[in-house]
């Protein structure tokens, strides 16, 4: 059978570059690329960075199929591959030598006068004002009432997207085969008036987060980004944010590894 390949660029002059290159090599290995998901599309190639590749996953409503990324971008933390190893990509993708690293995304359910609203995100969920004032959310873990926090906001990072944002808020590096969630705080106050944790608090996967903002004061619009998408509410009831049961799976090679990655990434 035929196989099919979905290609999906950053549209910038080097990925258009070798997208051409990428689809020369697939039309001389006898696979076909489209543009378009199918039933028998069995892989998603994404060309550029770690931004277009979460724009992919969200275009494409978190699918079924596995993706590869190749590296156009900066640092490129989910790309597997660079532009000039597109034909050892493709020796070892036909031969079968490589796995899947299954990532779970974070979820969150947003409850507003009666209507539930749910995102997903495979780094993070952030929830802050939006207005870039404080914000004032009373949290509990698994029902139980933990703190009010007072702060710029906090963010919910999935296993995979420890190394995004997160760390950049001083957040851990997880690694991603754990499956846990890990709640940041993002500029926190801690004073005698207000009493915020300072440093992340890891979840397991069968615990999730309730949080209820402060809607009392006259700045109390909420805006819920996830992955770079961004959503406000008034008046939000409660917000839920739990380890999702959507996933998505990326190919890795045998020379993968999670923490030499990070060390030539980071380091």
């Amino acid at each position: 059978m035929n196989k099919k390949i979905v290609i999906y660029s950053s549209g910038t002059e080097h990925s258009r570059q070798v997208e051409s290159l990428l689809r020369e090599r697939l039309e001389g290995s006898g696979i076909t690329a489209t543009d378009a998901l199918s039933p028998d599309v069995e892989l998603i190639v994404c060309i550029g960075g770690d931004g277009t590749f979460l724009q992919a996953v969200h275009t494409f409503g978190f699918p079924g199929i596995p993706f590869i990324g190749i590296n156009t971008g900066h640092l490129g933390f989910y790309q597997e591959i660079m532009p000039d190893q597109i034909d050892l990509f493709l020796e070892n993708y036909s031969e079968g030598r490589y796995r899947l690293q299954n990532m779970h995304c974070v979820k969150a359910i947003v409850r507003c006068d009666g209507v539930e609203t749910e995102f997903a995100g495979l780094n993070e969920i952030v929830i802050r004002s939006a207005l870039s004032n404080s914000v004032h959310l009373d949290i509990s873990i698994g029902g139980a009432f933990i703190e009010r926090f007072s702060g710029d906001g906090i963010l919910i990072a999935s296993p995979a997207g420890s190394t995004a944002y997160n760390y950049s808020l001083g957040g851990s590096i997880v690694d991603p085969r754990l499956r846990l969630l890990q709640v940041t705080p993002i500029a926190p106050m801690n004073t005698i008036a207000y009493r915020s944790f300072t440093s992340s608090i890891l979840l397991p996967p069968d615990l999730s987060l309730g949080i209820v903002p402060d809607t009392t004061g006259p700045l109390h619009r909420i805006r819920i980004t996830y992955d770079s998408n961004s959503f406000e509410f008034d008046h939000i009831d409660d917000i839920e944010v739990k380890l999702s049961d959507v996933s998505v799976d990326l190919i890795r090679f045998e020379s993968y590894d999670f923490w030499n990655k990070v060390k030539s990434k980071f380091l």
